[in-house]
């Protein structure tokens, strides 16, 4: 067990200095721009499917509410979290169409889609990314895999280069809280 435990916390350090070395401007050009969507007025919407749900949820609520300081609440809406949207698109139309379909009816331009897909793959996640870049929106990518279809398609993408889905969600993670930091800076009762 100790052995798999050390490969593990080694395998998420090499995936933190990875993350050091080469997405630093990544991040603060993601930062940048939810800052200044918001801003402007626009609202900045996620969808993930599985872990990257999770992620999303946890995102907009970072945002909503807060993270580490006191602020306005910022508008932020996980598109994972309507049960009743959920289930009607996937049972009249398909799974795919989930959050294309709440991308149609919300995001307008000025607005950012954050996406979140460590295959960079999932249909549901691309479909939404292309409706998005359709209307005029920013797509904000979070991938685990360098050169995917959602990388491509985004006009700004953290990829976490790494072949194990668990530390791609780890990193991130410890991006978004990152951004989050940021976000509360520029927002901050000192900063507004």
């Amino acid at each position: 067990m100790i052995k798999y435990i050390n490969e593990i916390i080694r395998a998420h350090k090499k995936a933190v200095d990875t993350l050091e070395t080469s997405s630093l401007k990544t991040i603060a050009r993601a930062a940048e721009a939810i800052i200044s969507a918001l801003k402007n007025g626009g609202t900045i919407y996620l969808c993930g499917n599985g872990g990257s749900a999770a992620d999303a949820q946890h995102i907009a609520s970072e945002l909503v509410n807060r993270f580490e300081s006191s602020r306005k609440a910022l508008p932020a809406i996980a598109f994972t979290t309507d049960s009743s949207i959920l289930t009607s698109i996937a049972n009249d139309d398909s799974y795919n169409a989930t959050f294309a379909r709440q991308t149609e009816a919300f995001i307008k331009k000025g607005d950012i889609l954050w996406a979140l897909s460590t295959s960079g793959s999932s249909a549901s996640i691309l479909a939404a990314a292309e409706v998005a870049k359709n209307k005029g929106a920013m797509v904000l990518a979070f991938t685990g895999k360098r050169e995917s279809n959602l990388e491509c398609l985004a006009d700004i993408c953290l990829c976490a280069n790494n072949e194990s889905t668990a530390r791609s969600q780890e990193i991130h993670q410890l991006a978004y809280h990152i951004i989050c930091g940021l976000v509360d800076r520029a927002f901050s009762v000192k900063g507004s």
